[in-house]
């Protein structure tokens, strides 16, 4: 039984699936919107979200310690310190006023190879290009 199991294992070992759900959270702050499957989806968006939470408690209104420790924390999670910067330098402050939901997954139908459910995750009140 997998009764309090949390999360999904991807069909990955455990360094894998870290790594995945580094590179896809990565680059979702990026580029604010990837393309990728269902399951992988909904096995990153919880921690995208957790991290611009994170973000906007360590906007630094009152307190540069607890900025300078939430940073540290998204840095840990985080592969890239450019986005680590573009978390709290844009991301943060645009999200200041939504309590919540972060992201919006648009559903786009099977993959031609393998018939794998494809999903666009992105970030919501995005700016278009």
């Amino acid at each position: 039984m997998r009764h309090r199991v949390a999360g999904k294992r991807l069909s990955r070992s455990k360094d894998h699936r870290k790594s995945l759900r580094r590179n896809l959270i990565t680059e979702l702050f990026r580029h604010e919107r990837i393309k990728t499957t269902r399951a992988k989806a909904e096995a990153v968006r919880g921690a995208a979200e957790k991290l611009i939470t994170l973000a906007k408690r360590g906007l630094a209104h009152e307190d540069p310690a607890r900025a300078v420790h939430a940073r540290r924390l998204a840095a840990a999670r985080l592969y890239d310190k450019a986005v680590v910067g573009k978390l709290f330098d844009e991301l943060a402050p645009r999200y200041e006023d939504r309590p919540g939901g972060y992201t919006r997954m648009f559903k786009l139908g099977p993959r031609k190879g393998d018939a794998a459910e494809m999903v666009i995750l992105e970030l919501v009140d995005r700016e278009e290009a």
